[in-house]
This record gives structure tokens, sequence and C-alpha cells, in this order.
């Protein structure tokens, strides 16, 4: 039992988080065995690949369960695409805005009543980089300001820091006056049904 309740670092939780990326399913459920993380959370904002279709939600909830990993999907509430368009400046999501957003603040809460039980879980999303992921940019600084520990998985398979992943993405660069602010890399144009894509 005090294996599982290994998920503190200097008595704060700790969340991990990993993206896809090029790696196969049973390559991602091997880091998870590595990590020791029994709970998977879908942090998608759309849950689905055409390109990976078994990582599309329905297939993937069903293997993971098959591992003995526990999915569940919060893309509708951390999800790095939102559907209001109050979370855009000049087509980008302003991090900052969804930040401020309640849905968001309620899925932190979520985030944070999970980290309070015992086992390890993870965010997932679909980019390999964490730097170049809202799981750095949005959910990591959020929670790093509710004292929780992020680790993310990066695409060789090791562990970064908060700390780590947000001077790669600045090149060690942070702003004079505050902390940086940061938005998607992608600009989004508005389609049939309140869905984004890249311009």
């Amino acid at each position: 039992m005090a294996k599982e309740h290994a998920i503190y670092e200097a008595g704060n939780p700790v969340l991990y988080t990993i993206g896809y990326g090029q790696r196969s399913l049973e390559a991602l459920v091997g880091l998870l065995r590595r990590y020791e993380i029994r709970r998977l959370i879908d942090v998608r904002s759309a849950p689905y690949s055409r390109f990976k279709p078994e990582f599309s939600r329905e297939p993937l909830a069903l293997e993971l369960e098959r591992q003995g990993v526990a999915y569940e999907f919060m893309g509708d509430t951390l999800g790095g695409q939102p559907r209001d368009p109050a979370c855009y400046t000049d087509g980008k999501v302003d991090y900052d805005k969804v930040r401020a957003q309640p849905c968001f603040g309620l899925g932190l809460d979520r985030l944070q009543a999970l980290l309070s039980q015992p086992g390890k879980l993870v965010l997932m999303c679909s980019e390999a980089r964490p730097e170049e992921c809202h799981r750095s940019k949005l959910i990591g600084e959020a929670a790093g300001a509710r004292q929780i520990e992020v680790r993310h998985i990066d695409a060789d398979d090791l562990l970064l820091t908060q700390a780590q992943t947000i001077s790669r993405l600045t090149g060690g660069q942070l702003e004079l006056f505050g902390g940086p602010s940061f938005t998607s890399r992608n600009r989004y144009r508005p389609t049939l049904g309140g869905k984004r894509r890249p311009q």
C-alpha cells in the first residue's frame, strides 16, 4: 500500500502527462506500466484519431481496461480547443482566457480530487512533445498554481518537470514582469457544430 501512495513529492500530489504521438498503443501501455500509472485521463477536446484509430475513445478505453488501467474522458473541461469563442484571440486559443472559464476550474477540481486517491494518474493528449501541448502550457501551469507537482513524459520517454518543460518552450527566457502567457501553436476557425479546425 505504501507504494500506491508514492504519488507525493515534497508533500504534494504528482500529476503525470503523456502524449501518444508516434507511439503504438502497446508502447503507451508499456510506459504506463513503467511509471506504475493506474488511471489515464484523456484531455483531448476531440478524443478520436483518423490516423491512429486505436487511440479513439472507445477502443482506447476498452484496451486500457483490459490492461488494468482506468480511463476517464475530461476533454470537455480540460481540452485544449474549447468551444467557447471567448477563449480565442486572433484565432489562437488564449490559455489565460481558458483558465478563467468556470468549466476549466471544475475540471481542475475533479483532477485534484482524483489525485487525492491512491494510485498514480496521467493526462493524455496526442502531442508527444509536452512543451508544444496544452498539457504544459495550460493544465501544467494551472496545476502548479494549486501546488500540484507535474511530471511530463516526453517524446523520448523521459520525465521532465513543469519548469524544465516550460524552459524548453521559452528557451529559458521568461518575461521580466510576471509569468509567461501562452497560446495554442495553431490558429483555428469555427466550423459547423461549434468545432474548430486549423486554418
